[in-house]
Order: structure tokens, then sequence, then C-alpha cells
């Protein structure tokens, strides 16, 4: 049985190209990290290196603590390419075009965000191309090459900032958009009481992250953003 059977592209970047296909029979994900032709090979190389090592751990770390992400299947440092699990559903830019949602979704993207922060997590590019909505309408975080371990309240409100910017910029027909997401956000905080340690500290509270966010957004306010 051939373990990496190939199908079609689904995405064609300038950090990564996106194949969808099997995995020893499963529906899979591989994505193969592209060379940076303006960069030194071998500065290229070991960049890469480093980010694909950073996002793999990352990944099986919070695959263990349950956070909404696809599996880890495979590694291939040589190829620079990542096979994982392949999550059936839509990005969140299709849903909220389509208007085929309700409160609870959007609910369920800040529970999402914030499962990810307890463990002391920022996305890093938290746009609504990254979330994927199951058919059972649960939200699932993807593409952490951007992620990074952190303990500083700034990058968490930067990743609640940048989605506010895209649902501003793109569904400003959805009122209320954020609102819900942040809801939603607190709500997880409020079932499951103060994030555990993380293995370099402790994680932001959901209120100190929130609160950031409201600074964030008073500084882009009064620079003219």
């Amino acid at each position: 049985m051939q373990a990496w059977v190939a199908g079609e592209r689904l995405h064609l970047g300038a950090e990564a190209e996106v194949l969808s296909g099997t995995w020893f029979e499963r529906p899979a994900v591989k994505k193969i990290r592209r060379p940076r032709a303006w960069r030194h090979p071998d500065l290229d190389a070991s960049l890469t290196k480093k980010r694909m090592s950073s996002e793999v751990k990352l990944a099986i770390w919070l695959r263990g603590k349950d956070a909404p992400i696809p599996a880890i299947w495979d590694v291939d440092m040589q190829e620079a390419s990542i096979i994982m699990e392949r999550i059936e559903g839509s990005q969140l830019l299709d849903v909220l075009k389509s208007g085929d949602f309700d409160d609870a979704l959007l609910r369920g993207v800040g529970a999402a965000i914030r499962a990810l922060h307890r463990n002391a997590v920022t996305h890093g590019d938290l746009s609504t191309n990254n979330i994927l909505i199951t058919p059972q309408g649960d939200a699932r975080l993807i593409d952490l090459g951007l992620a990074s371990i952190e303990y500083e309240l700034e990058g968490y409100g930067i990743d609640l900032h940048v989605l506010h910017e895209i649902l501003r910029a793109s569904h400003p027909e959805i009122e209320g958009a954020m609102d819900l997401v942040i809801e939603g956000y607190l709500e997880l905080e409020n079932q499951l009481g103060p994030a555990p340690p993380a293995p370099g500290g402790e994680p932001p509270s959901a209120s100190e992250v929130l609160k950031r966010l409201e600074q964030i957004m008073t500084r882009v306010r009064y620079h003219g953003g």
C-alpha cells in the first residue's frame, strides 16, 4: 500500500503548496514549504527546518491538550513537507458569505480561539481562511506556520484584532460579528475556569486578553486605522 496518494492542489502560495490526498487511505492534506529564491539556499533550508520543527512540535503538543487543530501524521524535513489530518468542512470566509449560519457558530469560533490561547499559543495569522467549520458546525483552526508560544499579552490581542479587522472589512453586513466571537471566547473560560500553567509560565486570562484588545483597537483608531 502506498502511504501517501496525492489528489488535487488546494492552495499555492508564496509560503507553501497544499495538496489533498490520502495517508494510508485516510483523508489527508500535505503542506510543502516552497523555497524562497531570494534567500541563500543554505539559509533558506535552515530557516525552513526551524519553522517546520516549531510548527510540528506545537501542533503535536496542542493535540495532546485537545486543542481544535488537525492531527500531524507525517513529517519529511528533506522535502519540507507535513502530512496532516484533513478536516472536512468549509472556510469560515465561505460560511459567512453564504449567510447560512447562526450566532452559535461565531461563539464557537471564539471558543476555539480561546482553547488555543489557554495553552499559551498565539496563532499569528487568524484570518477567516484559517478557520474551518465542520459539517457539525464546530470551528477548527488550521495553518499554524506562524504560531508561537507566547506569554506577553500583545500577541493574544493581535490575534483577535486581526480577526476583528477582517470581519469588519469583509463582512460588514454581519452585525455584532466580533461581539459574538468575544462572547464565545469568554464563555469557554467561564466553563473551564482559569487556564492551567503552561511549560513556561501562566497563560493570560480571557479578560486580560480582551482588555489588551480594547487597547489595541484604541491605538488603531487614534492613529487613523
